[in-house]
């Protein structure tokens, strides 16, 4: 890096140090107990930072973090950024088989995991072979750490509170976020500072955002929507970020009423969840004025609900993907009716049209491929160059979305080219479902797809066709689920049935089952 590079940096590991120099004082940070101002949550990062690099932990390196949301996913997020070291954020509903193979294919030196994972993160450290390298404990229930494995309390509370001198380019990875495609194994996407900048500047012009604001983060960091539309960009800000372990609704209600929360993002999931708690009417929600949502559609009737229960809150629709860092596209706040259902139009970085299969552009209300060009987008998939180019041919992302586009570029989205299933806020890949399935023994053939559901938006439901003869039961299939996948992957709803509707290619018609078992959740 020359000495003109070295003062151009604009790295995410620099905003934090940016925003504690311009405001030290500002409340930074409540996460349970702990207050934390911008001088103080600086502060930690770099202690942090001189631990994991006392660890051996280097520029290029890859640490894994399993934990739902907390004070020290938070240090950890810029510590590793600041050191170049590249963070895995894993989610933490995936079972050790599961985590294993992210550990593997990213390469990972090393994870951070909660104390209530930690004997899962450990199952999937000895699964990929991983021997060495860091173990860090997150305390959150104040147990213990175990053999081989160090408390992470010390590392940002001890040590230099001075910046390390490592200089990280706009462009080195700083995350591999592993998204759920129609594969059956996960793709690790890459990101880097350009590519989350530019993003957080899009969120804060489009979003409305600003340094006043007081957010509350319930939805999980390994997100990258929560992380990087909503943390960071706080963070960036110098606004006050409230740190809650998950979406339950009445601590988020609370919350709300004592910290005097102005800005809140959630999937429709949990707006619904506010909602229908008895706590919502009961506390004091007049500090809130700006509400986010996005993962999945919201139900029409839900968004006329919510604007006429909080009347003063302004409401934001985020679309985008992992690869987008997320952002792609926003409806604001006075499009929400006119245009309910829209995902809205392309954010101020990115450009965004439709194709068809021959990468040409469709004309105005047809149906085509949602493809993006942006510096939001991601460095291609790690260690998978065909797949890298096969999403970012012709120098757009494709996004394996199908949408419809308005002539003056609102963008609605009718269907998923790749059969991705949606289910309270998180992306399930049907094939991974349907794999499953098929490693039973009476399993002839099986289709996974997602139906609407009032909770889940979309319900995972899987239509089995038993093999002649097999004494396959629903019970069976549904406890097999049980030992292979997550919960949130699991099917829902279970069908057997004598045969699966195919064209006369032979291949299954999902939307026919859609259709013919979309009253599944209605009854």
């Amino acid at each position: 890096m020359s000495v003109v590079d070295r003062a151009r940096r604009h790295s995410v590991g620099d905003l934090l140090h940016r925003t504690a120099r311009r405001d030290p004082r500002k409340l930074a940070v409540v996460s349970g107990e702990l207050r934390v101002t911008y001088a103080e949550f600086d502060a930690a990062v770099n202690r942090a930072a001189h631990a994991l690099a006392a660890r051996g932990l280097g520029k290029g390196d890859r640490l894994a973090l399993l934990s739902h949301n907390c004070w020290q996913y938070a240090v950890t997020v810029f510590a590793t950024a600041r050191l170049g070291v590249v963070l895995v954020p894993v989610n933490f509903m995936l079972n050790a088989e599961e985590i294993a193979y992210i550990l593997g294919h990213s390469g990972a030196s090393g994870i951070i995991a909660e104390d209530a994972l930690a004997a899962t993160a450990q199952k999937a450290l000895d699964a990929a072979g991983v021997q060495d390298g860091v173990r860090g404990w997150i305390p959150l229930s104040g147990a213990a750490p175990g053999d081989g494995w160090e408390d992470v309390d010390a590392w940002w509370r001890d040590g230099p509170s001075t910046a390390p001198d490592v200089q990280v380019e706009d462009d080195d990875p700083l995350r591999i976020m592993y998204t759920s495609g129609t594969e059956s194994r996960p793709k690790g996407v890459v990101l880097t500072s350009r590519s989350l900048v530019s993003q957080y500047v899009s969120c804060v012009i489009d979003g409305e955002m600003g340094a006043d604001d007081v957010e509350a983060h319930t939805l999980p960091m390994y997100h990258c929507a929560q992380l990087d539309c909503f943390f960071s960009v706080d963070v960036y800000l110098g606004a006050t970020s409230i740190i809650l372990p998950g979406p339950d609704p009445a601590a988020l209600l609370e919350t709300i009423e004592r910290e005097k929360v102005t800005k809140l993002f959630c999937p429709p999931t949990v707006w619904i969840s506010l909602l229908r708690h008895p706590d919502f009417d009961r506390r004091d929600l007049s500090s809130l004025r700006k509400g986010y949502y996005g993962a999945s559609p919201m139900p029409v009737e839900v968004l006329r609900e919510l604007m006429r229960r909080l009347p003063d809150v302004r409401l934001w629709n985020f679309y985008g993907q992992t690869e987008m860092a997320p952002l792609a596209t926003i409806l604001k706040p006075h499009e929400q009716l006119d245009r309910a259902g829209s995902a809205g139009r392309a954010a101020i970085n990115v450009e965004t049209m439709l194709v068809d299969d021959e990468g040409e552009p469709v004309k105005a209300g047809e149906v085509g491929e949602i493809v993006h060009r942006s510096p939001h987008a991601a460095l291609g998939y790690y260690r998978d160059e065909e797949k890298t180019a096969e999403a970012f041919r012709d120098g757009w992302f494709h996004s394996g979305d199908l949408g419809i586009m308005t002539e003056d570029g609102y963008l609605s989205v009718v269907d998923r080219k790749k059969d991705m299933i949606k289910t309270g806020g998180e992306n399930v890949a049907s094939r991974e479902v349907e794999e499953a399935v098929y490693e039973m023994d009476g399993v002839a053939e099986v289709a996974v797809f997602g139906i609407s559901h009032p909770h889940w938006i979309e319900a995972v439901t899987a239509v089995v066709v038993p093999k002649p003869g097999a004494a396959l039961t629903v019970d069976d299939i549904h406890a097999h689920a049980r030992e292979r996948l997550a919960p949130y992957k699991r099917p829902k709803y279970v069908v057997l049935a004598d045969a699966l509707p195919k064209n006369p290619s032979g291949k299954i018609l999902k939307r026919d089952l859609r259709e013919r078992h979309a009253g599944l959740a209605v009854r």
